[in-house]
Parts: C-alpha cells; structure tokens; sequence
C-alpha cells in the first residue's frame, strides 16, 4: 500500500468512525482505491453501491475541509458512478 493509499486510510477512517450505512468507494487517480462500509475504511477495490473518484489534490482537500465535495461534483473535479443517494449521505459525514 503506497503512503497516499496509506493517508487517506486514515482519514477517512477518522471522518467515518463506526462505519456507513451502505458502501462506498474513492478512486485516487493514479494512486488506488479506498472501500468505506460498516467496519470502516481500508485499502482495496471491492463493489461497491458507489464509486467516487478524484485526483489526489481534490481528495486531499476534501478530506482537510478545503473543497467542498459537491462543488468537486458539480465543477467535474469528483466523478460519481452509482448510487447517488449513497453519494450524498458520505458527502455529509465528510463535511
């Protein structure tokens, strides 16, 4: 597991303690993939209800409060694939 994959494990782990109802995916373009379901978050690449992927810059600012997921959405900076309803509650826990 690279140090990017490794960061966002932990923070994401941090923001979702507990779990989620439901699963999801990030996709760091260049980097791998982060699963979040009720144990948590980890490092892989299962299916999931949705997949969100970012670059590693937009991931980062998401996680540290500086970009707002759904402004990332809407300026094509996230790419949302599946559930959106699934989307929106994670939006929430991140923010």
């Amino acid at each position: 597991m690279n140090d990017v994959i490794k960061a966002a494990v932990e923070a994401l782990g941090t923001k979702v303690a507990g779990g989620i109802d439901g699963t999801a995916k990030f996709v760091i373009e260049g980097e791998g993939s982060i699963v979040i379901d009720a144990d948590g978050a980890r490092a892989g690449d299962d299916e999931t209800d949705v997949t969100l992927t970012a670059s590693a810059e937009t991931f980062e600012g998401m996680m540290n409060g500086d970009v707002n997921p759904t402004m990332a959405f809407m300026s094509g900076k996230l790419k949302i694939d599946g559930s959106m309803s699934a989307a929106m509650k994670l939006a929430s826990v991140l923010a």
